[in-house]
């Protein structure tokens, strides 16, 4: 099986007050399904009020990060037989997240 990751950056999911709990709601609709079916395997959002930090091997910690590497906006990690299944997953989190999703695959790691 291979993971996969379904993501988008924060700035393309624009909701208004009366529409965000119901999106909420349906989007953790779609991740107990995820659980249920057992290909679940990590999601959450990232904390765009925690600034990022760049740690190099000796251990300095700078606020420069790589260029092109910022990340926002919410993901899921889902372990899945085909890709195609990860469409089928990508659009229901897009159905219930009201955006677009981002689909990418990881590489096979045999010690993860």
């Amino acid at each position: 099986m291979t993971k996969y990751l379904i993501s988008f950056p924060s700035d393309t999911m624009v909701l208004t007050d009366e529409e965000f709990p119901i999106v909420v709601a349906d989007s953790h609709a779609v991740i107990e399904e995820a659980k249920a079916a057992g290909v679940y395997v990590f999601g959450g959002g990232v904390n765009e009020e925690v600034a990022p930090v760049l740690v190099t091997a000796d251990g300095s910690v700078s606020s420069e990060i790589n260029p092109g590497s910022d990340i926002r906006g919410g993901f899921t990690v889902l372990e899945l037989p085909t890709r195609d299944d990860a469409v089928e997953w990508a659009r229901k989190i897009a159905a219930a997240c009201r955006t677009p999703q981002e689909l990418r695959e990881f590489m096979y790691d045999p010690a993860s």
